[in-house]
């Protein structure tokens, strides 16, 4: 088993930035990629970023990219999503996840085993 808690999460006004902090605990060692997820009200969990703990390699949804930077802390198990230049349209709980998906399913939530219990970002116009 995996345990993920998420952190960070808030209200923060359009242009802003907020970093997410997703720790993970137990059986790490079991899947080789990290990744965050969101789902707005009335919508599908969407792929934001992710990243494999062994070389880092990263992968972002393009409404995201050049805003939102994934990283990790190996030694500490922790993930982190730094999100820049915040757009309403970013409102959503963001999870993490941890699992092994194959390269073709980064972006799909069935390619996770586990997930943290979620973190709301709010983004106001």
């Amino acid at each position: 088993q995996v345990q993920l808690v998420e952190s960070g999460g808030g209200l923060v006004q359009a242009g802003g930035s907020l970093r997410l902090s997703c720790a993970a605990a137990g059986r790490t060692f079991s899947t080789n990629v990290m990744g965050w997820f969101r789902q707005a009200p009335g919508k599908e969990r969407e792929f934001v970023a992710s990243i494999t703990w062994n070389v880092g390699a990263t992968y972002y949804a393009d409404s995201v990219k050049g805003r939102f930077t994934i990283s990790r802390d190996n030694a500490k198990n922790t993930v982190y999503l730094q999100m820049g230049n915040l757009k309403p349209e970013d409102t959503a709980i963001y999870y993490c996840a941890t699992g092994s998906p194959p390269r073709l399913r980064l972006g799909l939530p069935r390619g996770y085993d586990y997930w943290g219990q979620g973190t709301q970002v709010t983004v106001s116009s």
